[in-house]
């Protein structure tokens, strides 16, 4: 054999390890004797198998008909490896040799066999969550599952009017474009959480403690949120925010029993407030009807006075004139009408003196007159 190993040389391709055997002393590594494999009857036996495993027997021009059918349908074989699936909650991001290509949509997609091209499928609609300032026991094994552990170094902030507070939030952002979220940011997740506390510090140090604590919460959400999304568009990380939530505001754990205190006497001087401005409301239109009235009662009663006044002149005049033509007549009527008048509404009698003995002694003229009126009444 050409690649016999008589001379000890260890194969066609010169000495073995050690030169002459492998410590054995008994020359080339495949026995006793220093007789190595026959390797030109090895590789005759496996193209005589590789024959005989297509149709056709073990002849030659049928052999290598063979080995081109089989070597086509290896080709098909790899061809068709470059289908894949995208499913409805992901995106293909296609790459040839290593570069991004393109990214494909949901449904059954080609693209050229690896090693030409390979696909990432991320998943696009799933709804992932960071937290600041806090640890769950889903994070880390350091708590006990389902409490929270406090982290001061990224909780503990500087507002705007010179105060520190304690606020922990949560950021939720799904993938919006999966190729620049593969290649244009290197760590997405410490990518999130870095711009989360940059721009949470940022919002609160332009805000005062008070909004913080109470109703302000949701606008610094809202801005956190956009800020935030406006630095992640351009650093083109391919990342949505969906939501910001301040999960817990407070001042430091050292004076949190003074703003306590203070906030409730914010909380009472309100309500007093509030209480003073709903009686003010209930007695200033009352106060103004009030007036509203007297002002009007006012204006009627002059209106009043003065057309009597007008009246009583316009009557004088009148009776002047008459009184200018007859004196002695119209003063006799003005005395009778007086004197009606004045003792209209007497509950005694006078009889003239000259009236004689002809008046019975007792008489019960008020009773006559009382049943008199009644009786006019009653017509």
């Amino acid at each position: 054999m050409p690649w016999d190993d008589k001379s000890g040389g260890g194969g066609p391709w010169g000495q073995g390890p050690s030169g002459g055997g492998r410590g054995n002393g008994s020359g080339g590594p495949g026995g006793p004797g220093g007789q190595g494999p026959d390797l030109e009857e090895i590789l005759r036996r496996g193209q005589e198998r590789f024959r005989q495993s297509f149709p056709g027997g073990s002849g030659g021009g049928l052999g290598t008909r063979g080995i081109l059918i089989g070597l086509a349908v290896l080709v098909l074989v790899w061809l068709g490896s470059g289908f894949y699936r995208v499913q409805p909650d992901e995106q293909g991001v296609v790459l040839r040799f290593g570069e991004y290509v393109t990214t494909t949509q949901p449904g059954l997609n080609y693209h050229l066999p690896y090693p030409i091209e390979s696909v990432y499928t991320p998943k696009v609609t799933r709804v992932n969550r960071v937290d600041v300032g806090m640890r769950t026991g889903e994070e880390t094994r350091s708590v006990r599952q389902g409490a929270v552990r406090d982290v001061p170094e990224e909780s503990l902030m500087l507002t705007g009017d010179e105060n520190i507070i304690d606020i922990d939030f949560s950021v939720f952002w799904v993938i919006k474009d999966a190729g620049d979220y593969l290649f244009n940011i290197q760590n997405p997740v410490g990518t999130v959480k870095a711009v989360a506390e940059s721009s949470m510090r940022e919002v609160v140090g332009q805000s005062n403690i008070q909004p913080l604590l109470t109703e302000g919460r949701q606008q610094a959400e809202a801005r956190v949120q956009d800020l935030m999304q406006n630095l992640l568009d351009e650093y083109g990380a391919g990342i949505r925010i969906t939501q910001v939530q301040i999960q817990d505001s407070n001042p430091p754990a050292a004076v949190i029993d003074a703003f306590r205190d203070v906030q409730a006497a914010r909380a009472d001087a309100e309500r007093s407030r509030n209480e003073a401005e709903s009686y003010a409301n209930r007695v200033l239109p009352e106060a103004r009807g009030q007036a509203e009235r007297i002002e009007q009662e006012a204006a009627a009663y002059r209106d009043q006075t003065v057309e009597e006044a007008e009246g009583q002149a316009r009557r004088f005049l009148s009776i002047y004139g008459e009184y200018a033509q007859a004196p002695n007549v119209t003063r006799q009527r003005m005395y009778l009408e007086t004197m009606e008048r004045v003792l209209n509404n007497m509950n005694k009698v006078l009889i003239d003196g000259d009236s004689g003995s002809g008046v019975v002694p007792y008489l019960p003229l008020p009773e006559v007159e009382r049943r008199r009126n009644a009786q006019q009444e009653t017509n």
